[in-house]
């Protein structure tokens, strides 16, 4: 793939994520994909995504640094959000949290085959945010 191509999948992938468009998903992601080297569907996948933005109700995926060669994509996502439930073993601060991740996605015609993703919790608990377990 072009790397006009595959920023341009990337692209529909985020803003699909962004405007809650769960049903396109598979547009974007293959059925079948590994995520940090776990198998598993495009519906375990959408519900993994639909857990976080349960989590995190303003969750907006935005590209901060974004690379592509033949059919990887490599993102530095950040977020400045208000989490409402627990997530990534933090309990809800009741305020704005941001933080990076630094994500890796493989491309099989034009959609989601592997995700690498590495999210920076450190910089979440640098904002005095309450851990509730064990990394």
């Amino acid at each position: 793939m072009t790397e006009h191509v595959l920023l341009t999948a990337y692209r529909g992938y985020l803003e699909c994520l962004n405007e809650r468009q769960w049903p396109r998903l598979g547009e974007y992601v293959a059925d079948e994909l590994s995520y940090n080297g776990k198998r598993m569907t495009l519906a375990d996948y959408r519900a993994m995504l639909e857990a976080d933005v349960h989590a995190i109700p303003d969750l907006q995926f935005h590209a901060e640094l974004l690379l592509a060669d033949d059919h990887i994509v490599a993102c530095r996502l950040y977020f400045r959000c208000n989490p409402r439930h627990a997530f990534l073993g933090f309990e809800p601060p009741g305020r704005e949290v941001s933080f990076p991740e630094h994500v890796f996605y493989r491309f099989d015609d034009r959609r989601i085959v592997e995700v690498w993703s590495v999210i920076d919790k450190q910089a979440i608990r640098d904002q005095d945010v309450a851990f509730v377990g064990e990394f």
